[in-house]
């Protein structure tokens, strides 16, 4: 019989872009050094990050502060829609707003988008074969962030939508054997001095 231990699950959005999102700001660099800072003490096994520049130039600087841990590039940890909602799943009053904005998503993204949420299901989430607990960093996008976290709390799967992630901010999920999903950080900023939180958020939701 194959033992199973704890997954730690590491989230981060990439650091701030340029208009373009070519490349990273310079705030944006800051953010990822000081996120890379913060997870020194943390003992990752691999660092994976999706294919756009943004995410791989975050990892690159976040791995840069953390040695020799490997970095890996993963579709799945790509930026798309996850799950595409038919409107009798989304709440009557915020339904059309709602499809709305996924209308404005790339056709791209929107069609392949599900597949790979389901291969980033596979690939990031549930305990890990042996007996030493595993920790991974996921550099990635504000959307499949909202995915994991909905999953890891059985919510309904349009529920990505409305759980929003600053940029380098941290999420922690675990995944013991034989326990339910725990979100044990969501949206931590706290290695970012103030003038560096709440970026990637309208200014409406800053607080």
């Amino acid at each position: 019989m194959t033992s199973a231990a704890t997954r730690y699950l590491y989230l981060a959005r990439h650091g701030e872009a340029s208009a373009d999102e070519t490349t990273l700001t310079e705030s944006g660099r800051r953010q990822a050094s000081l996120l890379g800072e913060r997870l020194r003490s943390t003992p990752l096994a691999a660092i994976h990050h999706g294919p756009l520049p943004r995410a791989r130039q975050t990892a690159q600087l976040i791995g840069a502060q953390l040695g020799d841990v490997p970095l890996h590039q993963s579709e799945p940890a790509g930026d798309y829609i996850p799950h595409l909602p038919a409107k009798e799943e989304l709440p009557p009053d915020a339904a059309d707003a709602m499809l709305g904005f996924l209308a404005q998503v790339p056709e791209a993204e929107r069609e392949r988008g599900p597949a790979l949420a389901r291969e980033a299901l596979a690939e990031f989430t549930g305990p890990v074969d042996g007996d030493r607990p595993r920790h991974e960093l996921v550099v990635t996008h504000s959307f499949l962030i909202g995915w994991l976290v909905r999953a890891a709390l059985d919510a309904p799967e349009w529920r990505w939508m409305g759980l929003n992630h600053g940029n380098a901010a941290l999420t922690v999920i675990r995944y013991a054997p034989g326990r339910p999903s725990s979100v044990l950080v969501h949206n931590d900023m706290r290695h970012l001095p103030a003038e560096l939180r709440w970026t990637g958020f309208p200014p409406e939701l800053r607080i």
